[in-house]
């Protein structure tokens, strides 16, 4: 049995990190698995946490980090942020299915950008560097690898499939493993 990384003849390191991201993103879907919208956006713990927001929080961190992979920085943070009532929702919305938003749609979402990321990861020179953006908690002259961004995408990743899997454990006992 060959797996769709054989069919498409890679090898090695680019199929290492493919097959290293993919068990990681599977993790975090299998804690969604069977999930009704409403469970899906439960805070079950002490945390702001849910299933739902933290799947649409990697979807977001992993598009912004393949755009980064493909073209490098440009966007400033600045120095000084303002926390106001209306960016700390905005932030807090990142970590849970807003109104209009479903499971499925966050899910499906994922799916989308986890498959524009792998074609980066089979195309993209992983040797390629570009300084990270100018932030407050990032002095100047960092510069990341592509294949940094590839593996800090999947530490993000595993990280998070760990807190939807306890999540998860406190909703109606499911875990990823054991």
């Amino acid at each position: 049995m060959t797996t769709a990384i054989e069919q498409q003849n890679v090898t090695g390191e680019r199929a290492d990190i493919l097959d290293f991201l993919g068990k990681h993103r599977y993790f975090l879907r299998y804690t969604a698995q069977g999930l009704s919208d409403e469970q899906a956006n439960t805070r079950s713990t002490v945390s702001a946490l849910t299933i739902g927001g933290l799947i649409k929080h990697v979807t977001a961190v992993e598009r912004n980090w393949a755009e980064f992979a493909q073209a490098g920085g440009g966007q400033q943070v600045p120095e000084e942020i303002e926390f106001t009532p209306e960016r700390i929702a905005e932030w807090e919305n990142q970590f849970r299915l807003a109104e209009s938003e479903t499971l499925a749609g966050v899910l499906a979402e994922y799916e989308k950008v986890a498959a524009a990321t792998d074609e980066l990861v089979r195309t993209l020179d992983l040797d390629t560097t570009y300084e990270l953006p100018a932030a407050p908690w990032q002095p100047p002259g960092v510069f990341w690898s592509v294949r940094r961004v590839f593996l800090h995408i999947t530490a993000e990743t595993a990280q998070h499939a760990g807190h939807a899997d306890i999540i998860r454990e406190s909703i109606d006992g499911q875990k990823s493993m054991g």
